[in-house]
């Protein structure tokens, strides 16, 4: 009996027993996680359609958080004295699969705990454009202190290029009236 279960956008087969490492969860150590099967295969039977893999369970326990391997990166370019070095480590979360089980119907305490975990998130999303407001406010009163800023600016430059243009034609009146002369 095993299942295809899906946790952090990555899938998994995974057995009774089963030790795994998924990407960093929330959860604290000790704590049971219940995981999103995709797929059962057991007694018999292959179950993959949305209705029925309602009725399968698969729980697991988180066992630990630790770190992956370090990843070393060199971008090297030859000729051009380019060279830059670079490492990455995952953070990792252990899970032990403890049950993978096909229910008869769909548990009840699964759906309301999706339930209460749903308006959960909707509160603080209600704050979040809350706090937008006012930042969308200060943005507006920017760009009329840049306004003046910038027609300051454009008033210097013709007041530059004017002196110039005029001490040309004036030394050019001078050579004029000696050449006359």
């Amino acid at each position: 009996m095993y299942a295809i279960v899906k946790v952090g956008g990555k899938q998994y087969r995974v057995e009774e027993g089963d030790s795994l490492l998924v990407d960093r969860m929330p959860d604290d150590e000790g704590a049971k996680v219940a995981l999103e099967p995709l797929l059962y295969a057991g007694d018999g039977k292959a179950v993959f359609e949305g209705a029925d893999l309602g009725k399968v369970k698969v729980g697991a326990v988180v066992r630990g958080h630790e770190r992956g391997e370090k990843i070393h990166v060199l971008k090297f370019k030859p000729k051009r004295g380019y060279k830059r070095r670079t490492g990455h480590r995952s953070d990792l979360t252990r899970l032990e699969i403890d049950e993978i089980k096909l229910l008869t119907r769909k548990p009840a305490a699964e759906t309301k705990s999706a339930a209460e975990t749903k308006p959960a998130a909707k509160k603080p999303a209600a704050k979040k454009p809350a706090a937008k407001k006012p930042a969308a406010k200060k943005p507006a009163a920017k760009p009329a202190a840049k306004k003046p800023a910038a027609k300051k600016a454009g008033a210097k430059k013709p007041a530059a290029t004017k002196p110039a243009a005029k001490s040309k034609p004036a030394a050019t009146k001078k050579q004029e009236a000696d050449d006359g002369s």
